[in-house]
């Protein structure tokens, strides 16, 4: 199946805007279904959508499903467990900050997933990558340094560690995904990128599920009772992971993550129009380098 060359652009904002909708319903459970709850929402009400998603492809595609592998299963494994590490870290920083400037602070992602390929994959680091890697993080410096009113206290620090972390998490997730759908080849990108997602999003259930009914069934009682706005967040998830997944069997995860940085666009918006958060001067300059500092990495 041969796929326009622009087309990994579409699925990666409609991947954005759909995730930051499915974001903002997770950052309201917080409240009624703590962290853990809140994050398990995405994993066990996507599933059936996932499944659903793949049941048509199999139906509508003129070429079989490819075959899971060892390979491929390791690969999505791998993405799958960072991603739930991942959003559990984003929505607690949630929890101290703004939408929009925890959607930020884990777009730190690239400038780790640089050091990464220069530290393990002995990729050599440019002078635009170097200097870059200084900037965006002077970007956080500024949203999260704490400001008079918190009396010597440091909450924002905090949650820039979950943000920053959050983001690195959500590299490795990406390219876990990347490499798992090159392992489960085949000749239709829709059917990989499919399949692929189901495994994820089966891996993440499970794990999540057995962890709450081990530590914290409550939790699980909770949620089955806030069905209604936690089906929403699963569908959404789905369907943002869905077109996240299809843009990642067509073009490298960095060039997506660059694309990807609209997410910042959709939370302002949502931040402003939603929860009706104010973004401060320092914030906004803030969130300004950062994006510019990861734009210029990756299309360095």
């Amino acid at each position: 199946m041969i796929a326009p060359a622009w087309l990994w652009i579409v699925f990666t904002v409609i991947g954005a805007a759909a995730q930051t909708a499915r974001t903002a319903m997770q950052r309201e459970l917080i409240e009624t279904l703590g962290t853990i709850g809140a994050t398990h929402v995405r994993f066990l009400f996507g599933l059936p959508f996932s499944l659903l998603f793949l049941a048509l492809a199999a139906v509508l595609l003129p070429e079989p499903l490819p075959a899971p592998n060892a390979a491929a299963l390791a690969w999505i494994g791998g993405g799958a467990l960072s991603q739930v590490a991942a959003t559990a870290l984003m929505l607690a920083a949630m929890r101290e900050r703004s939408f929009i400037v925890a959607t930020a602070l884990a777009k730190i992602e690239p400038v780790w997933v640089a050091l990464a390929s220069a530290l393990v994959l002995a990729e050599p680091l440019t002078p635009i990558m170097m200097a870059t890697i200084v900037v965006a993080p002077l970007g956080v410096l500024l949203m999260s340094w704490p400001r008079p009113s918190h009396g010597g206290r440091q909450p924002s620090v905090r949650s820039a560690l979950l943000g920053i972390s959050a983001g690195a998490l959500f590299g490795f997730a990406a390219m876990g995904y990347r490499g798992g759908i090159g392992a489960l080849g085949g000749s239709s990108f829709v059917a990989a990128a499919t399949l692929a997602l189901a495994m994820a999003l089966a891996l993440q259930t499970i794990v999540l599920s057995a962890y709450l009914a081990a530590r914290e069934r409550g939790t699980l009682v909770a949620i089955t009772q806030a069905w209604r706005p936690s089906l929403f967040a699963g569908f959404m998830g789905a369907f943002a992971s869905q077109f996240w997944f299809l843009a990642f069997a067509l073009q490298s995860a960095a060039l997506v993550r660059t694309v990807a940085l609209i997410e910042i666009l959709f939370a302002f918006f949502v931040s402003r129009g939603l929860f009706h958060q104010r973004l401060g001067g320092r914030e906004a300059v803030g969130i300004l380098l950062l994006v510019a500092g990861v734009a210029v990495l990756l299309n360095s």
